[in-house]
């Protein structure tokens, strides 16, 4: 069942919001551009680490399909970390996929992301 919560994509920090609209359209080099040079990537169990991996991420990840992007939730874990919980929808197997971007600030960047299955 999706949750949503009352926290609307405004009050998320700045950097977050900004990856997340890049990432949304695939746009690696400015998505990008809001991760610290030894950022990392964990998506479903596989790591990115480093400028040159979460770049490649960023620009290939889900390439393969064609499918929407909804915001469904967003939280404060606390001063560094936020969760963005967003509805996947496409051509892709079981064509539905609620996920949990996990993120971990630094100096206004992001250090780190977990994305993986959204858990209730």
């Amino acid at each position: 069942m999706t949750q949503h919560t009352d926290m609307s994509s405004e009050l998320l920090p700045a950097t977050v919001r900004e990856f997340f609209a890049a990432h949304v359209v695939h746009d690696a080099d400015v998505s990008s551009s809001f991760l610290t040079e030894d950022a990392l990537i964990v998506d479903q169990d596989e790591t990115f680490r480093g400028r040159e991996e979460t770049y490649a991420f960023l620009r290939d990840a889900g390439t393969e399909f064609q499918y929407t992007t909804e915001q469904i939730g967003a939280h404060r874990a606390d001063d560094t970390h936020w969760v963005v919980t967003v509805r996947l929808e496409g051509n892709f197997p079981g064509g539905v996929a609620e996920l949990d971007y996990r993120f971990t600030l630094r100096d206004d960047l992001i250090a780190e992301i977990v994305i993986a299955n959204h858990t209730a």
